[in-house]
């Protein structure tokens, strides 16, 4: 009995370890969404003034077209670019109202009574240190719910083991040996039996070793999935600390392109003013310029994801402290079968429920 309160009391905690899991997954799908939506944001505003800029680059072309010293072919080819753009800005509506609608859901809210205001990504990522203490990992609430698995099992083997032990009955019986109605009111026809009964199977074939072995390779199991855990928790870790970290240099890398880029296109754009160089050398440039642009956005928004990840991996700020101890659920285990037993049994329907009409 002793085991099997310690098994209980391991699967509730592991069960109240699946539930706080199961909500960070929530939590952090929910932020990931709501940052992949923002990004969305900052990406419709870098193409809103690539648009502008397409659009004043055409009407430069158009006025040296109209001057002489440009052709039409230049008019074309700004048309088709500034077209082209305005079709992918339109675009980035569909995937910003798939995270929208996303949002709505983890949230608890039907999609189309649920919208967020356009709003550029500006939220900086969390400060991530060198090296983050193993420690740590213990915070996180699955490490936990396989640990009190691994508990249960341990103490599952103790109960197969009980079985080994008689069995001892306390009983207070009484009867009649004689089956003869008419003897049944004479006393030495009764009998009464008062004590212990003792008994204890001989044999039965291995049943009872073959029990404890199973349980045996069920607790194994149990150790061989924490350990699985655990290692997946430290390369999780690593993981998104590598990403971060490379992440951190490539987005610094990626700023000076895009200074390089814009110092490009104002060389094209003057020359082209001066007609030293064709309207081709202004459109390479304005799409080198936003190719590296829309490829900073992006890093940003994997690396705030990658760090709602990398918070995921620590725990989201959980601890195992947190989860019941054997007490409050034995506790509570009572109390809820104490207010169970003082509820008296009703036949009358709810309420709210029309009785079915008796069979004809």
């Amino acid at each position: 009995m002793r085991n099997l309160v310690r098994a209980n009391v391991a699967n509730a905690q592991a069960t109240a370890a699946d539930l706080e899991n199961t909500r960070l997954t929530a939590q952090a799908e929910l932020a990931a969404d709501y940052f992949q939506l923002r990004g969305q944001d900052s990406l419709k505003n870098l193409l809103d003034d690539t648009v502008k800029a397409y659009a004043e680059s055409l009407k430069l072309t158009k006025a040296l077209y109209e001057t002489g010293i440009d052709s039409d072919e230049s008019v074309a080819q700004a048309e088709t670019q500034l077209e082209a753009t305005q079709a992918l800005d339109t675009n980035l509506g569909i995937l910003r109202a798939q995270y929208e609608h996303a949002v709505a859901l983890l949230i608890g809210k039907p999609a189309s009574s649920f919208s967020l205001p356009a709003l550029a990504l500006k939220t900086a990522p969390p400060a991530i240190p060198i090296g983050v203490p193993s420690q740590l990992l213990e915070r996180r609430p699955d490490v936990a719910a396989n640990e009190r698995l691994m508990a249960q099992a341990n103490a599952q083997i103790g109960v197969a083991v009980a079985a080994y032990y008689p069995t001892v009955t306390l009983s207070a019986a009484a009867g009649f040996e004689n089956s003869n109605f008419t003897s049944w009111l004479s006393w030495p026809s009764r009998v009464w039996s008062i004590g212990t009964a003792v008994s204890e199977t001989i044999y039965d074939g291995g049943l009872r070793r073959a029990t404890v072995e199973q349980y045996r390779a069920q607790y194994d199991e149990t150790v061989a999935n924490y350990r699985n855990t655990v290692l997946t928790a430290f390369q999780q870790v690593e993981d998104n600390l590598a990403a971060l970290r490379v992440l951190s240099q490539e987005i610094h890398e990626q700023d000076t392109a895009i200074t390089s880029a814009e110092r490009s296109l104002k060389l094209a754009t003057d020359r082209y003013r001066l007609g030293i160089d064709p309207y081709l050398n202004v459109i390479t440039a304005q799409t080198t310029l936003f190719s590296n642009q829309q490829t900073a956005v992006d890093l940003r928004i994997t690396q705030i994801v990658d760090s709602v990840e990398l918070i995921e991996a620590l725990g989201g700020g959980w601890d195992a402290s947190t989860l019941p101890t054997p007490q409050q659920i034995i506790l509570r285990t009572a109390q809820m079968s104490a207010t169970t037993a003082s509820q008296p049994p009703t036949s009358q329907p709810p309420a709210n429920v029309t009785p079915a009409a008796p069979n004809q």
